[in-house]
């Protein structure tokens, strides 16, 4: 199965910006979709932002405008730009992938904190 690993998390003020990614050790352009999902403390894991094979994106109205969520085939990654961030964007933050040969993969996470 192919593995996920997500870096570029970290502490930020308000207002400003991360650029999270996700490294695929296989070829993400056999995934059907990616997305990134986040979970606060007591809170369900949600969807932020998701990108399909064709390029089409989806985003909640609490990110929409603010994350963009993007890909690099030639190197295997997804990323997620985070701008205007917000003390309720604080969360986990995973990355995702559902390949139709192998299934649904996920990353271990990596932890956003936003200070106000």
């Amino acid at each position: 199965q192919v593995q996920l690993v997500e870096s570029g998390g970290g502490l930020v003020q308000a207002g400003g910006s991360l650029r999270l990614s996700c490294a695929a050790s296989g070829s993400i352009w056999r995934a059907d979709t990616m997305g990134w999902y986040r979970q606060a403390p007591g809170k369900q894991r949600e969807l932020v932002a998701s990108i399909t094979r064709g390029g089409g994106t989806n985003y909640p109205d609490s990110v929409k405008g603010r994350f963009t969520i993007s890909t690099d085939i030639a190197k295997n990654t997804v990323y997620l730009q985070m701008n205007s961030l917000k003390p309720e964007d604080t969360a986990v933050y995973y990355c995702n992938a559902d390949f139709p040969s192998t299934g649904v993969a996920w990353g271990q996470g990596t932890q956003v904190t936003v200070s106000s």
